[in-house]
C-alpha cells in the first residue's frame, strides 16, 4: 500500500474524532434512562483490528472510556474473528472486564469493509436496575448485586437475541427502560460502524492500519515527551476516607521514569465487606485520567497516549478487589483516586496541581418500598446524580457543583419529577462551602427531595467526604463536608446504607465543597467583594477568614 502523507493522515484523524462524537450523541439521544439521556453516563469509541482504541467521544466518563479501552482487547481475544459476521454485536457487564460494576453494559461490534473485519466500534452506558439488591452498597458479594452477563453475542447478523433480552427484562424493576437503553447501545455501535466505513470509502482506505499506527505512534511519542519533562523520582501520598464499616486509608506510590509513569496502591486498606470495593480496571481508569489532565492534556485519549501509564495494586486491597467481591458502588472510592494521585504529583509539580475536591459524585439511587410493590402501587427505580465543588486551582477558583472527575452531569429537576414520584423542593449552592484560600474552592449544593405520592421511598446511600472533607493546598482551607438528614431538625446521617424517607418528610443532602489553594489573606479584595455580592461567601466569612474590612 502506498505511503499516506502525514497531512492526509491528520485530516483522517480529525474526521475519526467527528465519527466517534456522532456515535456518542446517538447513544445519548436514543437512551431511555435519565442518567444516560440527561447526565451523559456513557462512552463510545472506535478501535483497530488489534483492539487498540483510536478515538473516543468527548462526552463520557473516564470510568467508562478508559475501561472500554482495555475491555475491547479482552473481548476481541475471546471471540474468533474468522467466525464474525456483519451485524454481530457482543456484550458483557462483567465488572472485571467492563467498567467495574454490573449496571454498565459494554458492547463491541466488528466493522466490515468489503467482507473483511477492519476494526471495531464499542460503547458503554449505565442501566438503572438489574435486579438483586440493586444500586446500593449493602450486597455481600457480586451475586447480591444483580444479573451478571458473561461475554456473549447480543446480535447475530443483525438479529437481537430474544432470550437474552427477556432475561435482562425479567431481572429488572425497570424492564422497559433497560430494553430501550440496550437498543440505544446497539444504535451507537451501528452508527459508528456505518460512519467509519463511509469515511474509509471517502479516503480510499482498505485497511485502518496506516491511520491506526499514525494515531497511536504520534500520541505515544507526545505523551512520552511530556513525561520526559517531569522531575524524576518516586512520590508517595495517602488519603483517609470515610469508608463504610470503618475509615479507610488509600495509599499511592508514583514513580516518574524517563518514558513511563508507574502507580502502585501498596499499603491501601483491604476490601470492605460492603459494595464499595473497586476493581483495578476502574481504579486505573480514574487514576490515569487524573494524570493525563496534567501530563500531555492536549494529546487525544487513545491507546497510544494511555500506554505509558502503568497501574498496579495488591490483590484483595480495596482498589484491586477480586471476584466475587461486592462492587456496586465502586465509584464511591474509585472517583477519589485522582485526589490520591494528585497528592503524589503535587510534590513534583507544586504549582500545577489543584487542591482536593468533592470528587466522588453524590449518586442517589431511589426506589419504591417492598410493601408498595406488593400492594400494587407501582415499581420504580431511579438514579440521581449530583456533584460537589472542585478543588481550587493554582491560579483559579474551583468550580461549583461540577462533575470532576466523573464528568457526569447533574440530574435535572423537571426530568426527575417526570419519571418518579418525588418532588425536588430546593436546589441551591451552599454558602461558605468552598475551602478558603487565595483561590477559593468550588461550592457544594443543597438539594431537598420529598415523596410526591404520600408513600415512603428508599435511598441507597454511598457517598464520601462526610467525615473527611477535601483538603486545601499551600495554606488553603478544607471544603465543607457533605451532610445528609431527614427534615431540617433531623440528626446527621452516615453516608452509606439504606435510608427510608417517610411520606411527608424531606430528604436534605448537601454535597461537599472543594479545598482552597493558598493563604486566604492573599485573596484579591475585589474577588472577596464579588463572592459576597453573589452569595458565595457570607460577610462573616469575609471578615473572619479573608480579613476583609467592614
Amino acid at each position: 500500500m502506498r505511503e499516506i502523507p502525514k497531512t492526509r493522515l491528520q485530516v483522517m484523524w480529525n474526521r475519526l474524532l467527528a465519527v466517534v462524537e456522532e456515535q456518542g450523541q446517538a447513544l445519548i439521544r436514543a437512551a431511555f434512562s435519565p442518567i444516560v439521556r440527561e447526565c451523559g453516563d456513557i462512552s463510545a469509541g472506535v478501535f483497530d483490528l488489534r483492539g487498540r482504541m483510536l478515538a473516543q467521544a468527548v462526552t463520557g466518563t473516564p470510568g467508562h472510556i478508559n475501561t472500554m479501552a482495555e475491555a475491547v482487547k479482552t473481548l476481541r481475544a475471546r471471540f474468533d474473528i474468522a467466525a464474525m459476521k456483519p451485524g454481530d454485536i457482543y456484550l458483557t457487564n462483567d465488572p472485571w472486564i467492563a467498567s467495574g460494576h454490573l449496571n454498565d453494559f459494554l458492547l463491541m461490534m466488528p466493522v466490515f469493509l468489503r467482507g473483511e473485519v477492519i476494526g471495531f466500534t464499542s460503547c458503554t452506558s449505565h442501566l438503572v436496575d438489574l435486579g438483586g439488591l440493586g444500586m446500593g452498597p449493602d450486597g455481600a458479594d457480586i451475586y447480591d448485586e444483580g444479573l451478571l452477563i458473561p461475554p456473549c453475542k447480543l446480535l447475530d447478523q443483525g438479529v437481537v437475541s430474544p432470550l437474552l433480552l427477556d432475561i435482562v427484562k425479567a431481572n429488572s424493576r425497570e424492564p422497559i427502560a433497560n430494553e430501550g437503553d440496550i437498543y440505544a447501545l446497539i444504535a451507537c455501535c451501528e452508527i459508528g460502524a456505518h460512519r467509519l466505513v463511509e469515511m474509509m470509502d471517502e479516503f480510499g482506505l482498505d485497511r485502518l492500519d496506516p491511520l491506526a499506527d499514525y494515531i497511536i505512534d504520534t500520541s505515544r511519542r507526545g505523551t512520552v515527551a511530556a513525561i520526559k519533562a517531569l522531575p524524576k523520582g518516586t512520590y508517595q501520598s495517602s488519603l483517609k476516607v470515610d469508608g463504610y464499616e470503618a475509615e479507610i486509608t488509600l495509599c499511592a506510590s508514583l514513580t516518574i521514569a524517563d518514558d513511563h509513569i508507574a502507580l502502585d496502591f501498596a499499603g491501601t486498606s483491604p476490601c470492605s465487606q460492603k459494595g464499595i470495593n473497586v476493581p483495578l480496571n476502574y481504579a486505573t481508569a480514574y487514576s490515569v485520567f487524573a494524570l493525563r489532565c496534567l501530563i500531555g492534556p492536549d494529546i487525544p485519549n487513545n491507546a497510544g497516549s494511555l500506554e505509558p501509564f502503568r497501574v498496579t495494586g495488591p490483590k484483595g486491597s480495596i482498589l484491586n478487589a477480586q471476584a466475587p467481591a461486592p462492587v456496586a458502588m465502586r465509584h464511591t472510592l474509585g472517583q477519589l483516586t485522582p485526589d490520591l494521585v494528585y497528592g503524589c504529583l503535587h510534590q513534583a509539580l507544586p504549582d500545577q496541581v489543584p487542591a482536593e475536591g468533592a470528587s466522588c459524585m453524590y449518586d442517589l439511587p431511589l426506589r419504591n418500598t417492598p410493601e408498595a410493590a406488593m400492594r400494587g402501587d407501582g415499581v420504580f427505580a431511579l438514579e440521581l446524580v449530583y456533584n460537589g465543588g472542585t478543588g481550587a486551582r493554582p491560579t483559579l477558583d474551583g468550580l461549583s457543583a461540577t462533575a470532576f472527575p466523573s464528568g457526569v452531569w447533574g440530574s435535572q429537576v423537571e426530568t426527575t419529577e417526570a419519571v418518579a414520584p418525588v418532588l425536588i423542593t430546593k436546589r441551591e449552592l451552599r454558602v461558605d462551602s468552598g475551602g478558603a484560600g487565595q483561590y477559593r474552592g468550588g461550592l457544594g449544593q443543597r438539594i431537598e427531595i420529598t415523596p410526591a405520592n404520600a408513600q415512603d421511598f428508599l435511598v441507597f446511600l454511598s457517598v464520601e467526604r462526610v467525615k473527611n472533607p477535601a483538603r486545601g493546598r499551600g495554606g488553603g482551607g478544607t471544603g465543607a463536608p457533605g451532610r445528609i438528614r431527614i427534615g431540617r431538625a433531623g440528626e446527621d446521617l452516615p453516608g452509606k446504607g439504606t435510608l427510608r424517607v417517610p411520606a411527608g418528610e424531606t430528604l436534605i443532602f448537601e454535597t461537599p465543597g472543594g479545598g482552597g489553594f493558598g493563604d486566604p489573606f492573599l485573596r484579591d479584595a475585589k474577588a472577596v467583594r464579588r463572592d459576597i455580592r453573589e452569595g458565595l461567601i457570607s460577610e462573616k466569612a469575609a471578615y473572619d477568614i479573608y480579613g476583609a474590612k467592614p
